[in-house]
């Protein structure tokens, strides 16, 4: 599988809130990855969560609701 097989879900400075959200898609069988952008000294930056492209959709509604 390629980086273009892949989409951003979505991006939050807060990474629990990624984790969780990656939780709530495992729970539906939807694979996902996660790729921290913070800066380890600062704390600057943000958390994204990516999902295969054929679950884009499936995956933002199930978040949406």
């Amino acid at each position: 599988m390629s980086s273009e097989d892949w989409i951003l879900l979505l991006s939050s400075s807060d990474a629990i809130r990624i984790e969780i959200a990656k939780g709530r898609l495992e729970a539906e069988g939807i694979l996902s990855v996660i790729h921290n952008k913070k800066d380890s000294n600062y704390g600057f930056g943000s958390v994204e969560l990516h999902v295969r492209r054929e679950d884009y959709l499936k995956a933002k509604n199930l978040l949406d609701a």
